[in-house]
């Protein structure tokens, strides 16, 4: 991911408790709800990225259900509600919400298939290195990635673990898109502590990539304001040339799922699942 420029709390934040720095019982967002549709006998889990929400895939949720998949976009813990909340999780509490999705989907579907936008890519990534072909029986059939996040970008991300004792947050990521009037439901902050927790997730996940099995398509933007060259040549150099697929984006920045190629992600997702099925 891209730099961030350190910075103090910001002074719209919420209030918190005396003492300390949780917000008081704070509300999902609107339109930051889980999104879950039961549809055919195949079912797809969506994974969104951090400081996200299920906003920026709820479009193409969505769409796969009108395919008759069904399909499961949990809310990450911490994630649309507000930066405060999301400092009090880490990579295991987003990996553990994403992980009891898929166990429950697999558990009322016949196969399954994983997909992500960003940091929640490598959580879908991760989930195929624990499971492997198959989760409690249901076969693991494929992932559909988006602008994949698997390293650091900036030493900022590796200094965090640091930062955290320092400062409480940084300026936000969100809202990286290209198309005129379209926008991400996320933060303008970035909480330092739950940042902190990424170096831990890339290297969990890159030291396991050759063991996933399926077949992987890539949706990646030639233009990613966040997510830079570093992500790319982890997933290459571990997956076989025949297990992965790849696929530009010209017109689109990182939130792609939200952006002018939304369309191109969304019918390609959907054939991809429909080739490998059985």
């Amino acid at each position: 991911m891209q730099p961030f420029e350190p910075g103090g709390d910001h002074p719209l934040d919420p209030p918190v408790e005396p003492g300390g720095d949780h917000p008081l019982d704070p509300p999902v967002l609107p339109g930051a709800e889980p999104f879950e549709q039961a549809g055919g006998p195949i079912g797809v889990l969506l994974c969104h990225g951090f400081t996200g929400s299920p906003q920026t895939l709820r479009p193409w949720a969505e769409y796969l259900a009108g395919q008759g998949l069904s399909v499961s976009l949990p809310r990450l813990p911490g994630h649309g509600t507000t930066w405060q909340d999301m400092a009090h999780t880490g990579w295991t509490d987003w990996y553990a919400a994403v992980d009891a999705a898929l166990v429950a989907l697999a558990g009322r579907t016949e196969q399954v298939f994983l997909a992500g936008l960003s940091m929640g890519a490598c959580l879908a990534l991760r989930l195929a290195e624990v499971h492997g072909e198959a989760v409690n029986g249901t076969p693991l059939r494929g992932l559909v990635l988006v602008n994949p996040s698997l390293a650091p970008d900036t030493k900022l991300f590796l200094l965090a673990p640091v930062l955290k004792r320092l400062i409480r947050s940084m300026p936000g990521i969100a809202s990286d898109i290209k198309k005129p009037g379209a926008a991400e439901l996320g933060y303008q902050r970035v909480p330092v502590k739950a940042a902190a927790t990424m170096p831990a997730l890339w290297r969990t996940t890159a030291r396991q990539l050759g063991e996933v099995r399926q077949p992987i398509l890539v949706y990646r933007s030639t233009v990613d304001h966040v997510v830079g060259a570093a992500s790319m040549p982890v997933l290459l150099g571990a997956v076989p040339a025949d297990q992965l697929t790849v696929l530009p984006l010209p017109d689109s920045y990182h939130v792609a799922t939200l952006d002018n190629d939304a369309q191109t992600i969304f019918e390609g997702s959907a054939k991809f699942v429909r080739e490998h099925a059985t």
